[in-house]
């Protein structure tokens, strides 16, 4: 298999993975504008992140001369370790589906910060108790990782402010969305270190598994795909905006439409594999920190691109650069803890 243990391209390989995680939902943006609802994007995007995943595996992960190929892998695999990343799998798709709807509901720059920001203190925490448990040592300065993880909380707390602001002024409550971004991020946040955990230690500081990373991330995928039937069937019988739809509307929709939610997919899952191939070099909280601050590239695509916060209340503007601010330290304090 291929893997980079080269901490620069590692670094790389994290700010690949955190422009990707921030970028994907633009296609459910996308589709939403042809009034293709949330829950009918979703199946398109399981579909590619399943595809991504298994392209992956039988291409980087059966080349080059590191350690087993994805099929020598499958021959030795144990089901404790398959069981993590197939868990990893189902927890991340529980918390993406309350994410994508509170994306539907209250726009990129107010999902992302919340949800993703909570996903991302929490897995923080959550993979670097998964290397103190483990008997190891954090290699890097824990002062400044928890420094990060405090100046990003207040971010979070100044998106909730900005977007109870921006709700009042156009008389609709914002409880939805931020409720629907809270219960994400509490899910989000374990997903990573249950793939972690099925890793074989020798690829990865905190892996207790057998699998290699592209075996790993497969069966994650994998996870995905047979709980997103039902997730995805529930949320389509209980819609948080709109009328219910059923499978003969997605059938209705056209390729190009079918096309982007691929696309989605494909954007997600790229940044996983990729962040994934250079977590060795990069220990896995500072892989998982630099990989999910998502939150800053989402506000930069809802606040510039989708113009989300246009007719928002006066001030509104300084809050939000505070709130982008505080995200880019919190980020660079993360990034100088390794």
């Amino acid at each position: 298999m291929i893997l980079i243990n080269n901490y620069l391209l590692a670094l790389l390989c994290c700010v690949y993975c955190c422009i990707c995680w921030g970028s994907w939902a633009n296609t459910q943006k996308m589709v939403a504008a042809k009034k293709w609802s949330f829950e009918l994007f979703y199946w398109d995007l399981t579909i590619g992140l399943f595809l991504t995943a298994a392209l992956a595996a039988v291409t980087l992960g059966s080349m080059g001369s590191e350690g087993r190929t994805f099929f020598d892998d499958l021959a030795v695999m144990d089901w404790p370790s398959i069981r993590y990343s197939l868990a990893g799998g189902i927890v991340w798709n529980f918390g993406n589906i309350f994410l994508t709807a509170a994306i539907a509901v209250a726009g990129m720059s107010v999902g992302f910060p919340i949800g993703g920001g909570l996903a991302w203190i929490g897995g923080i925490a959550f993979n670097y108790l998964l290397i103190t448990l483990s008997g190891q040592v954090y290699p890097g300065n824990p002062m400044l990782l928890w420094a990060g993880v405090i100046i990003i909380i207040l971010a979070i707390l100044i998106c909730g402010k900005v977007y109870g602001n921006l709700s009042t002024a156009k008389a609709s409550t914002p409880k939805k969305g931020i409720w629907l971004a809270i219960v994400a991020g509490l899910a989000i946040m374990f997903f990573y270190g249950l793939v972690v955990k099925s890793i074989a230690p020798q690829y990865l500081t905190g892996g207790t598994g057998s699998l290699s990373p592209y075996t790993a991330v497969f069966f994650f995928a994998v996870g995905i795909l047979i709980s997103t039937p039902v997730f995805n069937i529930f949320a389509m019988r209980h819609p948080v905006q709109g009328e219910r739809v059923t499978m003969k509307d997605y059938f209705a929709g056209g390729a190009r439409t079918h096309l982007t939610g691929v696309l989605g997919g494909f954007i997600w899952m790229s940044g996983m594999v990729i962040s994934f191939m250079g977590a060795g070099a990069a220990n896995p909280a500072i892989s998982y920190a630099l990989s999910n601050a998502a939150p800053v590239v989402a506000m930069i695509w809802g606040v510039f691109v989708w113009k989300e916060f246009k007719g928002a209340p006066a001030g509104t503007g300084k809050w939000i650069t505070a709130m982008f601010l505080l995200f880019v330290a919190g980020l660079v304090c993360i990034t100088m803890s390794n």
